[in-house]
């Protein structure tokens, strides 16, 4: 070996020493938030990046859930120069929902959502405490989607379905179901919303799939606030949240124009008795124009309303639909129960309607729970901020933490599911485990007062789709594929998507109507 140099000694020693001055740094600048307090345990954080290594080659919430079976339940991340809690076992959860639901309600505004929801006008990023959140809640719980509202949708609901049988029925053997449904909860949505379906309605999914990509991923203005490099290097991802948000604003003002040039006409959906049905468009323009809302109701802000209605309700429902046909596919005995029980209870009839199936699909109801159950819609819960130190299962949670709650990871944890990566329907049959958000082991529209508002309405969306596809057609993998290999990787997003478009071969069961 070559003899070592006393320049090659200095030169290692000075790198030595830079990486110690650096670790020290870093230490330091993680600890002015900690210091005396009996933070979560974590991996160490890197100079700089933090703990933003640790989340790479895997989805987030697969690699949180890595992270946690080491750390524990209740994990402390460094993103960027964020300090940032993950919660992933129901006990946590519940400390974090229900016991100190108040403190931690608020919604920590990264630069990309803050665009995209018009500074926080709309119900999911609105700060908690505020009045004007206060309101739009209360308007969604009371009039949008209150229970009698979403049963006067139920026409809507029944004749989407049906299109959406005689399209299927009207293909070729093979079928995009993937698309179908996207399209079919898009048009619900639509209807229920404004009247009519959306006249650009292509247009308005490719940009909400342009949204929901934006919203999954961190700018670099949201791990390094205050930093000038981070402002210069993450000026393109917010000029394109800006490009996106101003078609998406160009989209929703002209529905909401049409709408109001049409509004003293007849052509909405009828109800029985004649009149006109009120959409949601309709409720948010009257209260608009006569006031009611201690709130003002600004145009934007009906935008950000009805933005919110159509991205969290088309994106989670068909989500979860196209999740319960994958496993269904997968599962052929659990198949075979499923599309027996719908066809007893409609015994032979030509159209499925709600009247016929409601609380009559018990173990089809045990499915969609299970499907929930392995892939929640959005598997890391909207994140929170933390207005004051807390505690959480005896850690100390620092004032200005973010808080992560792993619902996909809550939901697969053998403490509370045995055989927790199988799907076994008949775990709910005892009825007791529900969609209130009360039982921590199971999240799919959140807990405490930031749970979605349209469970009701998503659910309901959910289940006539699913009784009209199980009744009217037998489903297969196309070419004789074995059903066992059914490819069932999620894709990178906000929502928890199949990574590949679901395609089935569709064998009509009853005759169809053209």
């Amino acid at each position: 070996m070559a003899e070592t140099t006393p320049a090659a000694y200095y030169t290692l020693l000075c790198l030595v020493a830079g990486i110690i001055v650096l670790l020290n740094l870093t230490k330091a600048l993680f600890s002015r938030h900690g210091a005396g307090l009996n933070l979560p345990p974590g991996p160490w954080p890197l100079p700089v990046i933090g703990n933003m290594h640790c989340l790479l080659g895997a989805l987030p919430h697969h690699a949180m859930r890595g992270l946690a079976r080491r750390y524990g339940a209740v994990m402390l991340l460094r993103l960027g120069h964020v300090p940032t809690v993950v919660v992933s076992s129901a006990e946590a959860a519940r400390e974090v929902l229900k016991t100190h639901d108040a403190v931690v309600s608020d919604r920590p505004l990264y630069v990309t959502a803050d665009i995209l929801s018009y500074g926080g006008q709309n119900i999911a990023f609105a700060p908690s405490g505020s009045r004007h959140w206060k309101e739009l809640r209360r308007l969604c719980a009371t009039e949008l989607l209150s229970p009698k509202h979403v049963l006067s949708f139920r026409p809507i609901r029944e004749e989407e379905a049906a299109s959406l049988v005689r399209n299927v029925a009207a293909s070729p053997a093979v079928v995009n179901i993937s698309d179908r449904i996207k399209v079919l909860m898009n048009d619900i949505l639509m209807r229920c919303a404004i009247g009519d379906t959306c006249p650009m309605r292509s247009e308005y999914i490719a940009e909400l799939d342009e949204v929901l990509k934006l919203l999954a991923g961190f700018n670099l203005i949201d791990l390094f606030p205050g930093s000038w490099l981070a402002r210069t290097l993450g000026a393109g991802s917010l000029r394109a949240a800006r490009e996106v948000h101003d078609r998406v604003h160009r989209i929703v003002r002209a529905i909401i124009q049409d709408h109001a040039s049409k509004a003293d006409n007849d052509d909405g959906d009828s109800v029985e008795g004649g009149g006109r049905r009120d959409g949601i468009l309709d409720v948010l323009l009257r209260l608009q124009r006569d006031g009611g809302l201690q709130t003002v109701l600004t145009t934007e802000v009906v935008c950000a309303v009805l933005f919110d209605v159509f991205a969290a309700g088309s994106e989670t429902t068909a989500t979860t639909t196209i999740w319960v046909m994958s496993e269904l596919v997968k599962n052929h005995s659990m198949m075979q129960r499923a599309q027996s029980e719908v066809r007893q209870v409609l015994q032979g009839k030509t159209g499925v309607e709600e009247a016929d199936i409601q609380g009559r699909l018990p173990y089809l109801q045990m499915v969609i729970k299970e499907t929930l159950r392995l892939h929640p819609p959005l598997p890391l819960i909207l994140p929170r901020s933390c207005a004051q130190q807390i505690k959480i299962m005896g850690y100390d949670i620092p004032e200005g933490a973010t808080v992560f709650v792993n619902a996909w990871a809550i939901g697969r944890d053998e403490k509370s599911w045995p055989d927790a990566n199988e799907f076994k329907p008949e775990r709910f049959e005892d009825g007791t485990v529900d969609f209130s958000g009360t039982d921590f082991r199971f999240l799919p529209g959140g807990g405490g007062r930031r749970m979605c508002p349209g469970l009701t309405f998503g659910l309901a969306n959910i289940e006539i789709a699913l009784a009209n596809l199980l009744y009217c057609f037998n489903w297969k993998l196309p070419n004789g594929a074995n059903a066992s290999e059914l490819d069932m990787t999620e894709a990178y997003g906000i929502t928890a998507r199949r990574k590949n478009e679901l395609i089935l071969k569709a064998t009509p069961f009853v005759p169809i109507d053209q």
